[in-house]
C-alpha cells in the first residue's frame, strides 16, 4: 500500500474545504503553522512557501517520506498528546484525519490549543463517522461493517466525527464554524477507485477471505458501472479560535 498516494487523495478531498477556513483562519498573514499527524506530506507540501511550516507525526518512516514532499517544513517525531512545542507560540494549528485514531483527542485538542497564540486558530479538517455510513445497493453494506470492524481493531474510534464539535467545546476552543463536509466518494475515478480499494483490501486483509473481499469488489464495480452505487461517510470539520 503506497500511503503518500492514499494521503493524496484524502487531501484532494479537504482542498476546497481547506482553502475555505485557511482563509477565514487567515493563513496569508500567518507566520507559524503546525500540522499535527503530518504523515508523509500531502497538506504540509501543498502550504505557501512564506509560512514556517512544521509537523509533527508518531511514525518515523511517514516523517523520513514527509521530508522529501515537504523540504522545507521543520519536522518532529513526537506524539499528539504531548506537543513538543512551547505554549501559544503557532498561529495555525491543524489536523487532518488524526482525532479518530488518537486514545485521548480531548487531550489532543488541549494541546493544540496549548501550542496556539492568543487569538490564532484551531483546525480539525476531516473526521468521519463510519457508524452513520450509507450504502447502496444492500449488497454492499457488509463491506462497510466490515471496514468499520477494521477501523476498531486498528485502534481507531469510528463513530468520532460526530462528537468533533463538542470537544472542541470541552477543550475550551471557540468554535467559529463546524458541520459536514460533501461526499467525494460516490464519483471516484478509475484511479481513485483502485485506491480505496487497495485500501480496503489492505485493511481486511487478516479478518476476511480473499473471496469475500473480491466478490464485494465485483459488485462495487458493478454497482457503479450501473450508476447504483451510493457510498456516504459523513465526516465533520471544526474551526475554533483560542
Amino acid at each position: 500500500m503506497n500511503w503518500h498516494t492514499r494521503y493524496t487523495q484524502q487531501a484532494k478531498w479537504t482542498r476546497d474545504l481547506r482553502a475555505y477556513l485557511f482563509n477565514h483562519a487567515k493563513l496569508d498573514n500567518s507566520h507559524r503553522v503546525l500540522e499535527v499527524g503530518c504523515g508523509t506530506g500531502a497538506i504540509l507540501s501543498e502550504l505557501p512557501n512564506h509560512l514556517s511550516q512544521h509537523g509533527l507525526d508518531i511514525d518515523p518512516a511517514a516523517l523520513a517520506e514527509c521530508r522529501v514532499h515537504a523540504p522545507t517544513a521543520a519536522l518532529i517525531n513526537g506524539n499528539a498528546l504531548t506537543l513538543p512545542y512551547s505554549n501559544k507560540t503557532l498561529d495555525i494549528v491543524y489536523c487532518h484525519f488524526l482525532l479518530l485514531w488518537v486514545k485521548d483527542p480531548l487531550q489532543a485538542l488541549h494541546e493544540m490549543k496549548r501550542v496556539t497564540k492568543t487569538g490564532g486558530h484551531i483546525i480539525a479538517f476531516a473526521e468521519p463517522d463510519y457508524f452513520k455510513r450509507v450504502d447502496k445497493p444492500d449488497e454492499l453494506v457488509q463491506l462497510g461493517k466490515w471496514q468499520t470492524e477494521s477501523l476498531i481493531k486498528q485502534g481507531a474510534d469510528p463513530s468520532f466525527g460526530a462528537r468533533l464539535a463538542e470537544l472542541f467545546f470541552q477543550a475550551g476552543i471557540t468554535i467559529l464554524e463546524t458541520g459536514t463536509i460533501q461526499s467525494v466518494e460516490n464519483e471516484p475515478s478509475a484511479e481513485e477507485w483502485e485506491i480505496e480499494w487497495a485500501v480496503i483490501e489492505s485493511d481486511l486483509a487478516d479478518s476476511v477471505s480473499v473471496a469475500d473481499i473480491q466478490k464485494m469488489k465485483t459488485l462495487d464495480q458493478q454497482a457503479r458501472a450501473h450508476g447504483e452505487r451510493k457510498l456516504n461517510v459523513p465526516t465533520y470539520f471544526c474551526l475554533g479560535h483560542t
